[in-house]
């Protein structure tokens, strides 16, 4: 072994887990959550909202097609949906690192195939991990770059080493790395958008593409994969249809009418009465609520923290103040909802009134001046105002914040020290963000602060946040049980400046980055839960989002010609799994 590293394993593996050990035996026959029985066959049409110019989701330019991954463009290893963060084979039949993790080996299937026949081979992975790693997303150049040496050892076998990169999740992070061929694509011009079908290994082709409108996926019936465990019961529609819709109101039409098949919903208050049309209520509309293993996602009012008026923390906190959840729950949530600090809401990772341990503690002693006592300590509270909408007490807390910011209310405006105004705009894509918008524009208006509330499409609204390019927006982090490195993207210091990350607020804090740099290396469960709740503690300690309300299951509508499968993987929804009720359909 290179450096004296002692392996952990005997032997390869057929699957690796981030902590602990893969739950599946390796004479699995198929994933617990999938129908193995399920008919192939028929059409699935998925609703999109916003649009496309690129088939290529590995790069930062254009807005592309994401499903191209995983149904086209395949990867070593599998995410077992049932598990915090477990990984079997695919691509590689076979997984092998040491106990240290400083290297990580990846044997490839003898049958795996790309769409045009030519084997997949180790130096494919190797040309996939140096190409994504100077000229892929950010996530990909700085997962990858990580990587001290890559090495095809024979025309199978692909050997990781690490150089000593304190990082015990990058194994499985290359176990997740496209595989792309490398007889099939220039370098030269990866980095172009382009809408020519990619050539992949996975189970669907691209065969149409509707610049904009749409795209076609069709299966490969010659798929070297369909007999694996892994993929027993999945990937069982002939054909898979992605519609674009450029605004949420049309697509919720177009569903209605029955153009698409499918629909997740995010709108809580479209779930809650806007599903009353003949079709749902005679039954040909099917709707599921589905609650996960999973940290509850949350959507957040998000300051632009590189925005001047947003520098100052005290400024950001007497903004939380403003927002009138109890208000806003009441009158268009019907008080279903919840919300609270943090992104890992309802899960054992949230630090949200829980006490930090002593492990907690130890983490954070050299930023101990940067996280407030309460928040140590599980005591800190969001704001809970009275819900009348005109909250006195929340008003005179936040304008005694912006006070001691430098600012004071000069008869209707809160102005700064050089008198001038304070004042934002606010991004919204939806009509109920909007509604959101103008119930916080209405608070502000109280406080002296002028809120311009924009209404713009979905392209642009992702253009925008993608460049950075707004003072404020509502966004939704979707979190794991096993947070690994795609936290630096959210929040690290570095992604702050790389446009395509998803660190929106800007965060640049010592302590957030120390908390993602400790959870990366912890071994086990009780070394890295507390490196999860320490990095939790920063984030809330940083205001650098509102909370507006938590999300605790998902929403799914479906037209009765599409059946699921009875078991629910502990991720929720998995539309791979599903299939058509059409006569048609064959095993």
């Amino acid at each position: 072994m290179v450096g004296g590293a002692s392996p952990a394993w005997p032997q390869p593996r057929p699957a690796i887990a981030m902590h602990g050990t893969p739950a599946l035996p390796a004479d699995v026959r198929h994933m617990p959550y999938v129908n193995p029985d399920a008919p192939k066959g028929g059409r699935l049409v998925q609703g999109l909202l916003g649009t496309f110019d690129s088939l290529n989701p590995m790069i930062v330019k254009g807005l592309p097609v994401q499903k191209v991954r995983g149904y086209v463009i395949e990867s070593l290893m599998i995410r077992s949906e049932d598990e915090a963060f477990t990984l079997y084979g695919l691509l590689a039949e076979s997984v092998e690192t040491d106990d240290a993790r400083s290297f990580v080996t990846f044997r490839i299937h003898p049958n795996a195939r790309f769409s045009d026949g030519q084997p997949v081979t180790a130096d494919d992975v190797v040309f996939s991990w140096a190409l994504l790693r100077d000229k892929g997303r950010p996530s990909h150049r700085g997962y990858y770059s990580k990587v001290a040496r890559a090495d095809a050892l024979d025309a199978r076998t692909v050997r990781f080493d690490f150089g000593g990169a304190p990082d015990r999740e990058l194994p499985l992070i290359l176990g997740l790395m496209p595989v792309l061929p490398k007889h099939a694509i220039d370098p030269d011009t990866f980095e172009q958008t382009s809408l020519k079908p990619p050539l992949g290994s996975g189970p669907y082709r691209v065969t149409e593409v509707r610049p904009g409108a749409s795209v076609t996926l069709v299966r490969d019936p010659d798929y070297w994969g369909r007999d694996l465990p892994v993929n027993r019961g999945l990937w069982n529609f002939d054909e898979i249809r992605l519609d674009y819709y450029r605004e949420a109101n049309g697509a919720f039409e177009a569903f209605k009418r029955g153009l698409y098949d499918i629909r997740v919903e995010h709108e809580p208050l479209r779930w809650h009465s806007g599903y009353d049309f003949p079709a749902a209520r005679g039954g040909e509309v099917i709707r599921d609520t589905i609650k996960t293993g999973l940290p509850q996602p949350s959507e957040y009012l998000v300051f632009n923290t590189r925005r001047a008026q947003f520098a100052d923390i005290r400024v950001r906190r007497g903004l939380t103040l403003l927002f009138d959840f109890e208000w806003i729950n009441r009158n268009y949530f019907f008080d279903l909802y919840t919300r609270a600090a943090g992104f890992f809401a309802g899960s054992e990772l949230s630090a949200y009134k829980r006490p930090a341990d002593a492990r907690e503690r130890a983490l954070l002693a050299p930023y101990a001046a940067s996280i407030p006592e309460p928040v140590m300590d599980g005591s800190y509270r969001l704001p809970e105002g009275d819900g009348s909408g005109r909250d006195r007490d929340a008003l005179r807390a936040a304008l005694d914040l912006f006070a001691q910011a430098g600012f004071k209310l000069d008869g209707k405006l809160l102005r700064d020290a050089k008198g001038k105004p304070l004042s934002f705009e606010l991004l919204v894509t939806t009509r109920d963000q909007e509604r959101i918008a103008l119930a916080y524009q209405r608070d502000l208006k109280r406080a002296g602060i002028a809120l311009n509330v924009r209404l713009v499409d979905a392209v642009q609204f992702d253009q925008r946040r993608i460049s950075f390019d707004f003072d404020m927006i509502q966004n939704r982090w979707d979190q794991s049980l096993s947070p690994g490195n795609e936290q630096a993207f959210y929040f690290g210091s570095e992604a702050a400046d790389a446009h395509g990350s998803r660190n929106y607020m800007g965060a640049k804090d010592p302590a957030i980055d120390a908390m993602i740099a400790a959870l990366l290396t912890a071994r086990d469960q009780s070394d890295f839960v507390p490196a999860v709740r320490a990095l939790d503690r920063a984030l809330i300690a940083g205001a650098y989002a509102i909370p507006v309300y938590n999300v605790g299951e998902q929403w799914i509508a479906r037209w009765n010609r599409i059946e699921k499968p009875t078991a629910t993987a502990l991720s929720g929804y998995l539309p791979e799994t599903w299939w058509s009720r059409s006569p048609a359909n064959k095993k």
